[in-house]
């Protein structure tokens, strides 16, 4: 991120990018399981820490809230969104089947120079899955899957798949959290990378279809796992330690 935080907002920033700067920021720190689902954003913790009013930041919830990653609270500020087990299952469910017809669709359209930027991108997601270097790997692998619908030529659909891929974000990342599951991730997206290179469309539907639901497999397994919720003020109290901490990384 080129916007320094340590930099007061009256030090030459103008609003714009004051604004980008702090929905950037904290749609990172959402995606990345840094600030965890139903976590409260503290208006006062977040100011004090970004250096910034509470106009802009509370924009940048406005901003979130549409893109599904926050719940606006009436006069409480805002939270990280939490999906209920059935509401993760049909987000998965949708986002399985824009995939899918995208990556059909893509091996009909694509064109040359589009599946060389798809093999440098999985050639270095490859690298990143070696070192087991998880933020960069994600986020070529984002870049590829909105490679893939790209290639797809229909632009209505990647409307689609844009305003519903950015629900998932955090729960893709969190479904790389097991190892195993992370192995086969990477092994589904060698099968898509040739699945592609012969334009084998029923194939790659096929591949996404069960990528996509063995992430969603991954995103159930760790949220039964978590531990039960606790009271609701120590619940807050340590909401608000984990978001300074997640700020101050």
């Amino acid at each position: 991120m080129s916007n320094d935080f340590d930099t007061p907002p009256h030090a030459g920033l103008d609003r714009p990018v004051l604004h980008d700067a702090v929905v950037g920021r904290l749609r990172a720190l959402i995606v990345q399981g840094r600030l965890a689902p139903g976590q409260r954003l503290n208006e006062r913790i977040l100011c004090e820490q970004l250096k910034v009013s509470r106009t802009p930041l509370r924009e940048a919830f406005k901003v979130l809230a549409v893109e599904g990653l926050v719940r606006l609270l009436p006069n409480r500020g805002a939270e990280v969104l939490r999906l209920t087990e059935p509401e993760i299952i049909e987000l998965f469910e949708l986002i399985g089947g824009l995939e899918a017809l995208s990556g059909e669709l893509a091996c009909a359209r694509i064109n040359a120079a589009a599946l060389d930027e798809i093999r440098m991108l999985h050639a270095e997601m490859t690298a990143c899955h070696a070192r087991r270097d998880l933020a960069p790997y994600f986020e070529l692998n984002r870049r590829i899957h909105e490679a893939i619908n790209a290639a797809a030529g229909n632009g209505m659909l990647t409307e689609t798949y844009r305003r519903v891929n950015m629900r998932c974000q955090s729960l893709r990342y969190r479904s790389n959290f097991d190892q195993e599951k992370w192995d086969a991730a990477m092994a589904d997206h060698a099968a898509m990378l040739e699945a592609l290179e012969r334009r084998d469309g029923a194939r790659m539907r096929a591949l996404l279809t069960a990528h996509l639901a063995a992430k969603c497999e991954a995103v159930l397994k760790a949220m039964r796992a978590e531990q039960p919720p606790e009271p609701a003020r120590r619940r807050a109290a340590r909401a608000s330690v984990a978001l300074a901490a997640a700020l101050a990384e």
